[in-house]
């Protein structure tokens, strides 16, 4: 696991705008305007600041402060240096006291955050919403897209609610399949706003690029409604999912896994197969103990073992039945092992944790961990070490 910002000092005026973190050799080659690439220094090397400025860089990282004041911007003696590194997308807060990276070239869960608004307010959400006039984000993203690499896969964007941007979230699309041509791109939304078609309508041509990723979380409306706090929200999700197929987009279901959800797992994936046999991809998932999950502890706590049978029957039911299924943000151990198939490393790098226990667990390259947020009251009494041949 390994943080998403860390702290630094600044030697003179480090830019405010998304930079791309290059080491020297690439920074030197590199076809991206050189005002928006920041040089990473090789440690323990000699290099000539002045050359630098005048290639026109719009700064450099550096372990230590530079001995004389130098002729361009120095980020230098982060609290943890491990934070930022070569290909790396990175915003500063001019005097250091923020470094945040914003794309992460080891990664293979980088997302574009692109708005704190919600229509929804979920019981477990991890990204309480505010109502906060934050469209300035579009622009700063794009800024962000236009230094990512090409080579990327997959890229997520996510909030809040994105679709309550409209126009301007079919914009960054656009901009994204522009840019990153060979990347595809996942949307977690609602799904509620899709109920109105000419919303559809604005991601045409966007078909092969974009998967919507929706969460229903019940075969029955009042328990989706519940979960969401939203009257009327499942139907509304509903025909938003029936518009998109319509229009031929890809489009994942999720279903979050807790005390409202687990009593209906069964029948929550008979549902999806008889009623949205058109989805790619069925995913059930694990709690997120952050964010207002934290609050509902009491109405959202179930020992994840507790619905293991119920969970690894669904998924073997949609796989005999032709829809694809996974199982998001579970460990092994807490699972049937002819589940274990399902199971996918989905938690994003720099949130996933393994417990001590399970340094003793023959299986733990394959786990998918637990959320550094996971602490012992959300802890499953089933946690521990697999070991082969028991």
């Amino acid at each position: 696991m390994l943080a998403l910002h860390t702290h630094a000092k600044v030697s003179g005026s480090f830019p405010a705008y998304p930079v791309k973190v290059l080491d020297l050799p690439e920074a030197l080659t590199t076809n991206l305007a050189r005002n928006r690439v920041a040089a990473k220094l090789p440690a323990d090397c000699s290099v000539d600041l002045g050359a630098l400025a005048n290639l026109g860089f719009a700064g450099v990282i550096a372990g230590t402060a530079p001995r004389i004041s130098p002729p361009l911007p120095v980020l230098h003696s982060a609290d943890d240096p491990r934070v930022v590194d070569g290909g790396d997308v990175i915003q500063v807060r001019p005097d250091g006291s923020q470094v945040m990276v914003l794309f992460r070239r080891r990664s293979t869960s980088n997302s574009l955050f692109i708005t704190e608004r919600c229509n929804s307010l979920c019981l477990m959400c991890s990204q309480p919403p505010r109502p906060v006039d934050d469209g300035w984000r579009i622009d700063e993203l794009k800024q962000v897209v236009d230094l990512i690499d090409p080579s990327l896969s997959t890229i997520g964007v996510t909030g809040g609610e994105p679709t309550l941007l409209r126009e301007r979230l079919a914009e960054l699309l656009a901009h994204v399949r522009g840019v990153l041509s060979d990347t595809q791109i996942h949307v977690l939304t609602n799904g509620r706003l899709f109920a109105d078609p000419a919303l559809v309508e604005l991601f045409e041509g966007l078909q092969g690029w974009v998967t919507w990723g929706v969460p229903v979380y019940a075969d029955v409306p009042s328990i989706h409604d519940h979960v969401v706090q939203a009257r009327g929200a499942f139907f509304e999700t509903l025909e938003g999912i029936y518009n998109l197929g319509a229009a031929r987009h890809a489009i994942e279901v999720r279903y979050v896994l807790h005390k409202q959800t687990a009593p209906r797992i069964r029948a929550f994936a008979e549902f999806a197969r008889r009623n949205l046999p058109f989805v790619s991809h069925v995913a059930f998932m694990g709690l997120e103990p952050m964010g207002f999950a934290k609050m509902n502890r009491d109405l959202l706590w179930i020992d994840p073992v507790d619905y293991a049978k119920d969970l690894g029957a669904a998924v073997e039911w949609l796989d005999r039945n032709g829809v694809a299924t996974s199982i998001f943000n579970l460990p092994l151990c807490i699972l049937p092992r002819n589940s274990w198939r399902f199971a996918r490393k989905s938690i994003s790098d720099w949130k996933r944790t393994y417990e001590p226990i399970c340094a003793g667990c023959d299986v733990m390259d394959q786990c998918g961990g637990f959320f550094r947020s996971t602490g012992p009251d959300w802890q499953s009494r089933a946690v521990l070490p697999i070991v082969r041949g028991h």
